[in-house]
């Protein structure tokens, strides 16, 4: 399948050419789709995907996963310090400490490291592949002006459009074991998310509720509500 715009090699399924941008007609059926099936968010389902400027594709899941992204000329990659597995020649790496001084800080936080990584592709095409630093697996998200929390250390990468900031977790987070802090991820682009061990995709219909250990909760949509409670108390009579 080759975009009717530029020509370019796009994957099967796809809304819009990564090269070029240019909207396909299956866009509209597959919006249809989204809106009659509740479907807010895109989530991999075959672990390949595509945007404005990028492809990718997760190999190797569920234990030792790896991302491969196909950045198109001049386009970029935001990544947590110490992701990238490898990279093309012409891949153009910066770390900084986005935010500044502060925005390192509440990065720290976060459970996060103090400095972003940016991958961007010089004079051409270019590819990155990204892994967390511990075995397990990587969830891509394709954001579209939404808002994500992601539980400390399981930000693997995203678009350089997004907007991350740590929020406190309040007492939930305290009590339940975790981090003080989680991560707020807003906008639009891809968004990639790791776990120690498989992550399981689960869409919640209006409405309904599901029980999550917190020590398995790796991210969750900004519309979701959601409560801590104790376990109940388990006795053993002789």
């Amino acid at each position: 399948m080759n975009c009717p715009k530029c020509g370019a090699q796009l994957l099967a399924g796809s809304t819009f050419c990564g090269g070029c941008g240019n909207r396909l007609a299956v866009a509209d059926s597959a919006s249809q789709q989204s809106q009659s099936g509740g479907r807010g968010i895109n989530i991999d389902e075959d672990s390949r995907g595509q945007g404005r400027g990028y492809q990718y594709q997760v190999l190797h899941q569920p234990s030792f996963s790896l991302a491969v992204i196909q950045l198109q000329a001049e386009q970029s990659i935001q990544a947590e310090s110490g992701a990238m597995v490898s990279m093309s020649a012409n891949i153009e790496l910066q770390s900084q400490m986005k935010g500044g001084l502060f925005g390192a800080i509440k990065r720290a936080a976060g459970g996060e490291s103090a400095f972003i990584s940016t991958f961007t592709a010089r004079g051409g095409p270019g590819e990155v592949t990204l892994a967390p630093g511990a075995p397990g697996d990587i969830a891509a998200i394709e954001m579209s002006t939404q808002t994500f929390f992601v539980q400390s250390s399981s930000y693997l990468a995203g678009d350089s459009s997004l907007t991350i900031d740590t929020k406190w977790g309040g007492a939930k987070s305290f009590f339940a074991g975790e981090r003080l802090f989680v991560l707020m991820v807003q906008g639009q682009g891809l968004l990639l998310v790791s776990s120690f061990g498989a992550i399981h995709r689960k869409r919640l219909q209006p409405g309904e509720r599901y029980v999550v250990d917190t020590g398995h909760l790796v991210a969750w949509e900004g519309t979701t509500q959601y409560t801590l409670r104790r376990p109940q108390p388990v006795s053993f009579a002789a």
